[in-house]
């Protein structure tokens, strides 16, 4: 199972999509764990959206994040 994910920072209003097969532990690598990398700099982050998919080239394509974010 692979998940689509999209993190939103209320202190800097800016949005964060990303993909991974371990929503958890990317969760904490965002909020608390990685020392280096883009999401550091906006920290807390909230999740907003969780899409699942079947397999990996599914989950990778961005075309359709746009209609997701379109709340």
């Amino acid at each position: 199972m692979f998940v689509t994910y999209v993190l939103y920072s209320k202190n800097y209003d800016r949005l964060y999509i990303g993909f991974t097969s371990d929503l958890i532990q990317r969760f904490k690598s965002h909020q608390h764990l990685a020392t280096k990398g883009f999401t550091i700099k906006y920290r807390p982050w909230l999740v907003i959206l969780v899409r699942f998919h079947a397999n990996k080239k599914e989950n990778r394509s961005r075309l359709h994040l746009s209609s997701y974010l379109a709340l």
